[in-house]
């Protein structure tokens, strides 16, 4: 990750929206436990709940199980806010709806920097990315303007709810502008928050839980760096 922007410090609150529990652990657990350990506020918001991801498990199992997991998950990189927008796993669909949803959350919350993940058609080449990832990607983008613009979803002002501008928006992105520096423990925590997705990761593979999980954190913070695109 050699020539990217350092990623911007001067804000204190960050929100975190992606489509599954885990999809924080997978990219940016590093980036999330190097930010809260020096005070700054990071929560996440999940479109789903995961119900559909465990092969041989019922989704009414399945989603409760994943939330357990997520809350754990959680608690390991410092994130006290944990919100899911209850929308159906592996079926989200692009439109109004879904950036209403989001442009409400971040109205809410207030964050300056929105983080999401990879909006694009693959993660690399011969890998494509899934449905629910391009568009909530997408959707994140779109509604980070939304939030800040009173006229698109005024219903939002009758619930209270003003515009609220969002300075950047950061995507764990296969083409990074910037990076954040991760020190060794923040990579620690991230290996231990993406651990705690025990079924879900114990379905993918028969190699053990923590092994997955420190393999993935490596990949995500390569060279002690992770990377973003970077939209202001």
């Amino acid at each position: 990750m050699s020539g990217l922007e350092p990623f911007p410090h001067d804000w204190q609150r960050a929100l975190v929206v992606m489509a599954h529990p885990d999809d924080p652990e997978y990219g940016v657990a590093a980036a999330v436990a190097q930010w809260t350990a020096v005070g700054k506020e990071v929560g996440y918001v999940l479109a789903t709940r995961g119900e559909a991801g465990i092969a041989g498990m019922n989704p009414a199992e399945a989603g409760p199980l994943r939330v357990q997991e997520q809350r754990r998950a959680c608690s390991h990189v410092g994130v006290r806010h944990l919100q899911f927008l209850d929308l159906p796993d592996g079926r989200l669909e692009e439109g109004l709806q879904l950036r209403r949803l989001i442009a409400r959350e971040i109205r809410r919350q207030k964050p300056a920097l929105v983080i999401t993940s990879n909006h694009r058609q693959t993660w690399r080449p011969g890998v494509w990315n899934s449905s629910d990832h391009r568009i909530l990607g997408r959707s994140v983008l779109d509604a980070a303007a939304d939030a800040g613009n009173e006229w698109i979803f005024p219903e939002l002002l009758a619930e209270g709810l003003p515009p609220h501008q969002v300075r950047w928006v950061g995507v764990a992105s296969t083409e990074p502008s910037h990076s954040q520096r991760v020190d060794p423990a923040s990579v620690t925590a991230a290996v231990d928050s993406l651990s705690e997705h025990r079924r879900y990761l114990a379905a993918l593979s028969d190699v053990p839980v923590r092994e997955q999980a420190a393999a993935q954190v490596s990949m995500a913070t390569a060279d002690g760096q992770v990377g973003f695109e970077l939209f202001s």
